[in-house]
């Protein structure tokens, strides 16, 4: 099987409405696919103003608003006919389903049907999101349906060995391969740190900035990150919070750490910029699959602290480039920024441990592990 007998159709419950770690890694994806040959087509939901241009050709299928404040996000409703009419024009042999939502199911149904390879690749971790909205109960259901939906997939791609573990401790039986993250390292790296930016902001070039990077939504830890910079104060250790990105949850978290800075969402090279300008990060989601500002944040020769759990603890050599903490040990993530704060040694240590690990993270290789997986399954069907 070469690329270029690959017909692939690709499903996504956001391919660039809203941006993403997901979404950007489902775009460069694409574009290597469609380098290598391979013709691929997208079905995803969509809005009028996208945020950004998507890569290869799109197809919209019907959504709707998630409930509950998440309106910024759609949830497909299935497969509608004139979906499935394009589907059959396009004539795909095979199907790549990126999140467990109604479409992915339905698009996992018509692989099956038609006998079409199928692969899955998990990009966040759901199961995870109803303990941040008071609704902890329903996680074991959640990790049940997420077995099924992949246990329905020819082939799995992870990000890392820990969210295979995972995966398998849960009863998933097909096989699981890797699919990796790369970063733009013209884009992120250690020259693109900028005083003058920090002082616009209000940040001393001798005050330590203690980073945030990701959307402003509660699922991302924001709760932990205010409680930790709560405690930094109480106990003297000279600090600013530097938050970059925005979400729903802006004003909650605003109120909450009113003396961070601010720096909204970035993007680009202002995005490189932003977050070689912090001293140390630090990330308290324990919803990631990679963390993609984590590899971002060491690419740019920031050490990280964040939580020993999946997306950190295959990226962050604990001691070396960073430190890991037991999630909501608020009293560990305190003690681990003040020892970075307080010993400029270690943190020029693991700042230049980190962004010499980060080197290893390539988006062409990424990508073509899962081309790889491709035309291993295919051979794997012929035969």
């Amino acid at each position: 099987m070469q690329p270029s007998d690959l017909r692939v159709a690709l499903f996504s419950g956001n391919y660039n409405y809203t941006r993403d770690g997901a979404n950007q890694a489902l775009n460069l994806l694409v574009g290597h696919l469609l380098s290598r040959g391979a013709q691929v087509r997208v079905y995803s939901p969509t809005v009028a103003e996208p945020a950004f241009e998507p890569t290869g050709d799109l197809v919209s299928v019907p959504a709707l608003s998630l409930p509950g404040g998440r309106g910024e996000y759609k949830l497909a409703r299935g497969l509608p006919r004139r979906t499935r009419d394009d589907l059959a024009r396009f004539a795909p042999n095979l199907i790549h389903v990126s999140a467990p939502d109604i479409l992915g199911h339905r698009a996992l149904s018509y692989a099956r049907k038609h006998d079409l390879a199928s692969v899955a690749s998990l990009h966040t971790r759901f199961e995870t999101y109803p303990r941040y909205y008071r609704a902890g109960f329903a996680e074991p259901l959640i990790e049940k349906l997420l077995t099924r939906f992949y246990n329905r997939a020819d082939r799995v791609v992870v990000p890392t060995p820990s969210i295979a573990d995972l995966l398998t401790s849960w009863g998933v039986r097909s096989p699981i391969g890797y699919w990796p993250r790369g970063v733009d390292h013209d884009r992120f790296t250690p020259t693109r740190r900028d005083l003058d930016w920090r002082r616009q902001l209000g940040i001393a070039d001798d005050m330590i900035a203690v980073g945030f990077l990701g959307r402003l939504v509660l699922e991302k830890g924001l709760g932990a990150f205010a409680d930790v910079i709560e405690r930094l104060r109480a106990r003297g250790i000279s600090h600013r919070a530097l938050i970059v990105g925005d979400g729903p949850a802006r004003e909650w978290f605003a109120e909450r750490v009113p003396d961070a800075a601010f720096a909204g969402f970035q993007r680009g090279d202002a995005l490189g910029r932003a977050v070689a300008s912090m001293d140390v990060m630090f990330n308290p989601s324990v919803t990631e699959t990679w963390g993609q500002v984590t590899s971002e944040a060491m690419a740019s020769g920031v050490p990280v602290v964040a939580a020993r759990a999946t997306g950190a603890m295959d990226l962050v050599v604990d001691g070396e480039t960073g430190f890991l903490i037991e999630p909501g040990d608020t009293q560990g993530y305190a003690d681990a920024i003040a020892r970075i704060v307080s010993e400029p040694g270690l943190r020029d240590h693991m700042g230049q441990a980190a962004h010499a690990r980060a080197q290893g993270y390539r988006w062409d290789d990424a990508s073509q592990s899962v081309l790889d997986t491709y035309c291993e399954l295919m051979a794997a069907r012929a035969r």
